[in-house]
């Protein structure tokens, strides 16, 4: 077991150096994490507006 996780640990340390030693590596990073604000910030802004878009419905008097 102790060689397996070794194993592992020596192909992540590998995987993260050519990671890093590309050029535009950050950028990708960069790029993911930015798509992920927009996606959460979407995600509020849908929730809320469904919120109030569900409570004007109910404040409407049919009878």
């Amino acid at each position: 077991m102790s060689a397996l996780i070794s194993y592992l640990t020596a192909e992540l340390r590998h995987r993260w150096q050519a990671v890093r030693d590309t050029k535009d590596g950050g950028y990708s990073t960069e790029a993911v994490l930015v798509t992920a604000v927009l996606v959460t910030l979407g995600v509020v802004v849908i929730g809320i507006i469904a919120v109030k878009v569900t409570d004007k419905a109910s404040s409407i008097n049919l009878g």
